[in-house]
């Protein structure tokens, strides 16, 4: 057993203390399959790809936006283009 696995161990048992159920699911060769939240994992994986959809984006990756509302304004933008892009 490498170090790895053993960090991810500990991991998931102080997880597992605070009652927090992991959203990652465990590799599929693994022997002993610990539980995971399915339906969390697949809104986390969906809200990471229109982050990184929206990483396209020059503007609202490096924010150059002075005020808040000027740049939640640009993610609006970017994120309907990238939605009616995809259809």
């Amino acid at each position: 057993m490498d170090h790895q696995s053993k960090a991810k161990r500990r991991n998931r048992l102080s997880l597992a203390e605070r009652n927090i159920t992991a959203c990652i699911p465990p590799k599929k060769n693994r022997k002993s399959k610990p539980p995971y939240n399915w339906h969390l994992y697949k809104t986390r994986h969906l809200i990471e790809n229109m982050s990184a959809k929206l990483k396209d984006w020059q503007r609202v990756a490096t924010r150059y936006d002075r005020c808040a509302h000027t740049f939640m304004s640009a993610i609006h933008i970017a994120a309907s283009f990238v939605f009616y892009l995809n259809e």
